[in-house]
């Protein structure tokens, strides 16, 4: 009998008795069968861990690369950051100082005069210690033309000392008696608030950073 002819006519209440063939044909597929699980369970597993492996491999070799670069440029790159913490210092000393602080704001404020804007308010607020500068919020109201204020800003930027002025919430519109007139005359009005900056000496850095470390035994006093 052929051997698919054995399989056809197979007795499955006597195992025993089957066909030599057969026998070995069923081993080899129940073989080949927990074969292939077993490489389905555990080497693919490992094969997924491989590749993973490999791609953390390729990561780790361009980090070494880029650092490996740095690392060579190190004394170069140290230099550049001294050069740039030199011209930054020189940059703030540039700015105003403490003392110089309230001349500053009168100059500001004979500017505006001079520019022929009206000063409705000019109110310097409290001063706000940052890392290196201070800075000074004014609160103000000025009334001019657009060639007015253009005026003053020119003004200002001509000061001896560098003058920085940030614009917060500030806001330029017609004057309210323009309205009524067509806005003949082209006045405008200014309002809002703008912040001007002075570096911090090296005494007041330090007495900043040391009131910052203690503020519970400053407050705790009665």
């Amino acid at each position: 009998m052929s051997f698919f002819s054995d399989l056809r006519n197979l007795d499955r209440n006597n195992v025993g008795g089957w066909p030599k063939s057969i026998k070995i044909f069923f081993i080899s597929l129940v073989f080949a069968i927990i074969a292939f699980l077993g490489w389905y369970t555990y080497v693919s597993n490992q094969q997924d861990d491989l590749a993973a492996a490999a791609a953390k491999e390729e990561s780790l070799k361009q980090e070494f690369t880029q650092k490996q670069a740095k690392a060579v440029n190190l004394e170069a790159l140290q230099q550049q950051l001294n050069e740039m913490q030199d011209m930054l210092r020189q940059l703030l000393r540039q700015l105003p100082s403490k003392t110089e602080m309230p001349e500053l704001l009168v100059d500001i404020s004979q500017t505006a005069l001079s520019a022929g804007l009206e000063t409705e308010l000019f109110q310097p607020g409290a001063e706000v210690p940052k890392d290196f500068y201070a800075e000074k919020p004014i609160t103000l109201r000025m009334v001019g033309t657009y060639h007015q204020f253009g005026t003053f800003i020119s003004g200002v930027a001509s000061l001896p000392r560098v003058v920085i002025l940030t614009l917060h919430d500030v806001s330029l519109t017609p004057k309210d008696a323009d309205k009524s007139k067509g806005g003949a005359n082209g006045l405008l009005v200014l309002q809002g608030t703008v912040k001007t900056y002075r570096y911090l000496d090296d005494d007041e850095s330090a007495d900043g950073k040391a009131g910052k470390k203690t503020p519970a035994k400053a407050g705790g006093q009665p």
